[in-house]
């Protein structure tokens, strides 16, 4: 597999974990150190998008149209999303879509590809915030 095959699949995993709720594959998706989502480290980061995905319902990231650089053991990818949110709860019958693009820094691990940094840039958005929020106790 190319490196650029290799990374286009590992944000692919990383979509399909983030809406399985899968956080240890999501974390392990990043470096230690690495930055993204708003904050620092790799478990903050899993902190921050399962907070906030915490009183969400069914979500689905749809990904494409990968532009990807690869510069000896680091790359740069540049991919479309369009992300669906379902509300529960009481939010049931809302949703939050947006659509956007994320800017991704890996590098070369011994265990493959890992993300070093991650942005989102929301050019889009339709339905109701609200969905989004902690789990309720």
């Amino acid at each position: 597999m190319s490196d650029r095959d290799d990374i286009a699949e590992r944000l692919a995993e990383l979509a399909a974990a983030i809406d399985a709720r899968d956080w240890d594959s999501v974390r392990a998706a990043f470096l230690p150190d690495a930055r993204g989502y708003g904050t620092d480290g790799a478990e903050e980061i899993v902190r921050q998008v399962s907070g906030h995905l915490g009183a969400c319902g069914p979500t689905q990231h749809l990904i494409g149209n990968h532009r990807i650089t690869v510069d000896g053991d680091t790359a740069r990818s540049l991919t479309y999303a369009r992300v669906y949110h379902c509300g529960a709860g009481a939010m049931a019958g809302k949703f939050f879509e947006c659509m956007g693009e994320y800017d991704d820094r890996w590098v070369r691990t011994p265990e493959g590809w890992r993300l070093s940094s991650r942005d989102f840039d929301m050019r889009i958005f339709l339905g109701d915030f609200g969905v989004f929020g902690p789990a309720a106790s």
